[in-house]
């Protein structure tokens, strides 16, 4: 078992959410940072902790980005972060993983079951291990305290209760981050 971190260059979460019933609106979550213990020969072996930096969500648009931040939404000045601790990993076929986790928002520690795909393990352009990720899966905002709406006079939600979110993370072995560094310093 190896100790591996977040590259927050080559790692993304973005999500979706319904606006007016019809359109989509999109947005970045802020840099993710967190290690994880890992045997890359062994995907289900992984336990960990991500942690994703609210006050950088990004939808585009500034004062929505600033309602999100505020108390309506994720309440940054409280609860700067959100954490998803990886609790069991299960094999489902091929590639594909189910990771299972308390994902914590606003305080509230919920679990949670994403869909993964386990991209592989590579080298980097300067020779350090590294595992690809990807997975999704839809929350419900209510179940954390994420409830703020308004009702339409046409009927239904400004926005909708269900966020679709996907996550792409890049993890480096730390030993070889190391090893990478002395390298460039001799």
């Amino acid at each position: 078992m190896n100790t591996w971190t977040i590259d927050p260059a080559h790692s993304e979460i973005t999500f979706s959410v319904k606006h007016l019933m019809f359109s989509k609106v999109r947005g970045r979550l802020g840099a993710t940072s967190g290690e994880i213990e890992l045997d890359a020969d062994d995907p289900t072996s992984a336990r960990g902790t991500v942690t994703v930096d609210l006050a950088g969500i990004d939808t585009g648009m500034g004062p929505r980005d600033e309602h999100l931040r505020s108390a309506d939404f994720f309440d940054v000045g409280t609860y700067p972060v959100a954490t998803f601790a990886i609790t069991s990993i299960a094999h489902r076929s091929g590639h594909m993983y189910e990771v299972a986790g308390d994902l914590t928002i606003r305080g509230v520690t919920r679990p949670l079951a994403l869909d993964a795909t386990f991209l592989g393990v590579f080298a980097s352009m300067q020779g350090a291990r590294r595992v690809g990720v990807s997975a999704t899966t839809t929350i419900l905002r209510k179940d954390w305290d994420l409830g703020w709406n308004v009702a339409l006079e046409s009927g239904g939600w400004l926005v909708s209760e269900d966020v679709r979110i996907e996550i792409d993370l890049a993890v480096e072995e730390v030993a070889q981050i190391v090893t990478a560094t002395d390298a460039i310093a001799a």
